[in-house]
């Protein structure tokens, strides 16, 4: 056995989310380790409690219910490490609760620096609130005053390549220099430098006294063609947490607990995609998407090269408020089966931003909330996509590049009444192309497993390859300009038994050929009229395509890319509501 599975045999992973704090315990069962069982509670990190530390209590006291296994001591201490058969070898944590914290981002060139700048914050749960640069018509009295008033958590500083622009950088860090020095030491933000190398000594000397905390990291564009976010994105990681202990009670003891590793969920999410895109099809990317209170998170690796965007904004809970600041209420009611007046649409994204760990109650709010889900991610993930690497692969401009697996995470997807519905959820707002498989993160254990990469990286890769994820379905895309009602696609499984099941596509269907979860079997895909499935138009594969039995099968989706739907509504609903039948309802 490795010595890793007997220095850490066992894992206690707590997130905290805005509605719910989970605990997830891994150990090891005939030498692989194994996820164990998961408690859930309701978290505490808003008022009345505002200490995070009572919702995680909680959560692991009802871990301790279903294993029957004591983790908590005296004074309710975490037992660690394992001593006869109580307590834990190793815990980590992460954190997504709390609002967003207030940014602002600092840099030179719009399509430089403050771009790079830009797509550092949203790697983290920020709203950024102020934005200085170069060409910023402002006089440095009024961006000072912008600063003081809006009195941001964090404070992005970038600019100058290497060895390049000073002066500017310098002029930029006097004007926060400034701000800072204005606010009550109190209310005083923390700090990220992360521009010219060759300032970094002045940075410290200048503005570390006046900031709560300041963090030095390599530049984010060391060349003027060249960016690189990871070390900026682990420095601002330490950052994020030290915000969240200056806002909430018990943050400090949960990251003690973790041996100060306590990270956003996202980014722990972000590491574990870029790990897999690292081990599967190397021509395809990586998709990992969750849809939470907090946020919508889209993180997207393409062969290691990870995109991580956060969209507080986007989120199921507070930042619903905002939405529509970003989308329109026709777009959300295009995806209700329901006829259901705009009033209504707007009414539930009020009392869902009030209450957001509220639940449907009729079928009239629950065709709400999931055609809000569906509209959230649809606009997170074509925001995150104009971040993503331009040599990725896609079938025609625009549309979604090729992913293989696509995972999903969220309450709203995993938990949705029906498999079909969290299918249907996924396939609206991603419009996948081409072959991948769908997964449901049904315990949320992405976030542990990508925290725990770094204290012990074979239990990852144990756990991923144990079947503790849900695989939905292999969905089948082609893209094709055909007309409605045209076959595009003729498909044959042969399953492993030797029986055959064979079937037409016609452009606009969607249709479902079983293959349930422990079965195999292989596809013959033969494309018409030039449709694309990832091999070109009108080819592909002739020895089949090898497939894996998931939970609704191979579902052919060949509605077309982009979905259109038509002007009538009477009509729009009723294939709704029809796609939803073939998938179960």
């Amino acid at each position: 056995m490795p010595a890793l599975l007997v220095d850490a045999n066992s894992l206690l992973a707590v997130d905290v989310g805005t509605v719910t704090t989970r605990a997830a315990f891994f150990d090891v069962v005939e030498d692989h380790y194994r996820f164990i069982a998961s408690g859930h509670a309701p978290s505490t990190a808003a008022a009345p409690f505002r200490d995070v530390s009572e919702g995680v209590r909680q959560a692991i006291e009802n871990l301790q219910i279903v294993t029957g296994r004591k983790f908590l001591g005296e004074g309710h201490t975490l037992i660690m490490p394992t001593s006869e058969g109580i307590g834990v070898d190793t815990f980590v944590a992460t954190f997504s609760a709390g609002p967003a914290i207030k940014t602002a981002v600092i840099g030179l060139l719009d399509d430089v620096s403050l771009e790079s700048t830009q797509r550092l914050a949203r790697s983290i749960y920020a709203r950024v609130v102020e934005t200085i640069g170069l060409n910023d018509a402002r006089k440095p009295e009024e961006q000072i005053d912008s600063l003081v008033r809006l009195r941001p958590d964090l404070i992005l500083i970038a600019g100058g390549t290497d060895g390049g622009a000073t002066r500017s950088v310098q002029r930029l860090m006097e004007t926060v220099g400034l701000a800072c020095y204005l606010l009550p030491v109190d209310k005083r933000p923390a700090l990220l430098f992360a521009g010219n190398q060759e300032l970094a000594d002045e940075v410290k000397e200048s503005l570390q006294p006046l900031t709560s905390s300041l963090s030095i990291s390599p530049n984010l564009r060391p060349g003027i063609d060249t960016e690189d976010l990871q070390p900026a994105q682990r420095a601002l990681t330490e950052l994020y947490t030290q915000v969240r202990r200056s806002q909430m009670k018990g943050v400090d003891e949960l990251n003690s607990w973790a041996g100060n590793t306590l990270m956003p969920t996202a980014s722990a999410e972000g590491r574990i995609i870029r790990f897999l895109s690292q081990v599967y099809d190397s021509s395809k990317g990586i998709l990992g998407v969750d849809l939470g209170a907090s946020a919508a998170t889209i993180a997207a690796a393409f062969g290691g090269e990870l995109t991580l965007d956060v969209y507080p904004q986007l989120g199921l809970g507070e930042g619903l408020v905002n939405l529509l600041r970003y989308t329109s209420l026709e777009d959300i009611q295009k995806w209700i089966p329901l006829e259901i007046p705009a009033e209504a649409v707007r009414d539930y994204l009020y009392q869902k931003s009030i209450y957001p760990a509220s639940l449907p109650a009729t079928p009239e709010d629950l065709s709400i909330e999931q055609a809000v889900a569906r509209q959230s991610l649809y606009v997170a993930l074509n925001s995150a996509a104009k971040d993503f690497p331009r040599k990725v692969r896609r079938a025609a401009l625009g549309l979604t590049p090729y992913f293989e697996p696509i995972l999903a995470a969220g309450s709203v997807v995993t938990r949705a009444p029906t498999l079909g519905q969290s299918l249907l959820i996924l396939l609206d707002a991603i419009q996948p192309v081409g072959i991948t498989t769908v997964i449901l993160d049904q315990n949320n254990l992405l976030p542990a497993l990508g925290a725990a990469a770094s204290r012990n990286p074979i239990l990852p890769i144990q756990v991923l390859e144990s079947g503790a994820f849900l695989g939905l379905a292999t969905v089948v895309a082609p893209y094709v300009n055909a007309r409605f009602g045209t076959p595009v696609l003729r498909a044959r499984l042969i399953y492993q038994n030797g029986h055959e099941n064979r079937i037409e596509v016609k452009q606009g269907a969607l249709e479902v050929m079983p293959l349930p979860t422990g079965q195999s079997g292989r596809l013959y895909l033969q494309p018409l009229h030039n449709a694309n499935l990832g091999f070109g138009p009108d080819r592909t594969r002739e020895d089949g395509i090898p497939v894996t039995g998931t939970a609704l099968g191979l579902v052919i989706d060949a509605r077309g890319r982009p979905l259109r739907f038509p002007a009538d509504g009477v009509r729009r609903r009723e294939i709704i509501k029809k796609w939803l039948w073939t998938l179960g309802g």
